[in-house]
């Protein structure tokens, strides 16, 4: 699910009505793709999705040979979940409940990755905590958020003011502010990277989309996809992430 959906126009239906646009397809390929990277090697990982939606993450995840778990406050989402994993043939483990208080034990998980989730929270700092709470020692922390310093942004900033509700609370931030929530949980940051370049128009998006890896090595300004990966403290995994440039 893309951070082009705002969680009150949030279900499955409307997560796939995205994905039936061409800017929708486009826009959730590229942010999948960097996600995917800096979650590296995935084969025989403990994965969690922390707010992993309609489960399109999980289930690639699990496609790649991950032990993958799939974590959401909403039981339609994770219907629908479980509806994409059984159509997809692949194993993959759903739980209701809330990032700010994970129901697994600590060290539980190789990879922890959320994607458009702090971004509206109100205690996105105790929520990167209880993730890295549930990282084993050397394992990654994948944080995907919408970017503060772009066009995307301006228009939600702009659909906040008109009363949009959820744009009006939501929290757009600059790679700096993800790093400093990553660091305050223990984590040391080994990459960020930015994505999404093009205004959100699918025709530009298509057109301009083979420039976006370029552009998300050299800089996040203008990203409305802010991509970090973190290492929690201890021995490194086994599975080194890949190469982010």
């Amino acid at each position: 699910m893309s951070g082009a959906i705002a969680p009150g126009q949030i279900g499955p239906k409307a997560c796939e009505a995205w994905r039936a646009t061409l800017l929708g397809r486009v826009t959730e390929a590229i942010e999948q793709r960097l996600v995917l990277e800096l979650m590296g090697e995935l084969r025989n990982a403990r994965v969690l999705d922390a707010g992993c939606g309609d489960g399109a993450l999980v289930c690639t995840a699990a496609a790649r040979g991950a032990v993958a778990t799939g974590f959401d406050p909403d039981p339609a989402m994770l219907a629908a979940a479980r509806m994409r994993a059984a159509g997809a043939h692949v194993q993959a483990a759903f739980v209701e409940g809330r990032i700010e208080q994970i129901p697994f034990a600590d060290a539980s998980f190789d990879i922890v990755v959320a994607t458009t989730v702090l971004c509206f929270l109100a205690d996105a700092s105790g929520a990167v905590r209880e993730m890295a709470r549930v990282l084993r020692p050397g394992g990654r922390l994948v944080l995907g958020e919408l970017g503060r310093c772009s066009f995307w942004a301006m228009i939600r900033r702009v659909r906040g003011w008109r009363g949009a509700e959820t744009w009006k609370a939501a929290r757009f931030r600059t790679a700096g502010e993800l790093r400093t929530l990553a660091e305050s949980a223990g984590l040391s940051v080994t990459v960020i990277r930015g994505a999404v370049y093009y205004p959100p128009i699918g025709t530009l998006a298509r057109v301009l989309a083979p420039f976006d890896p370029w552009l998300g090595r050299v800089t996040t300004f203008g990203a409305a996809f802010v991509a970090l990966q973190a290492l929690a403290a201890g021995d490194p995994p086994v599975r080194q992430p890949s190469p982010a440039g």
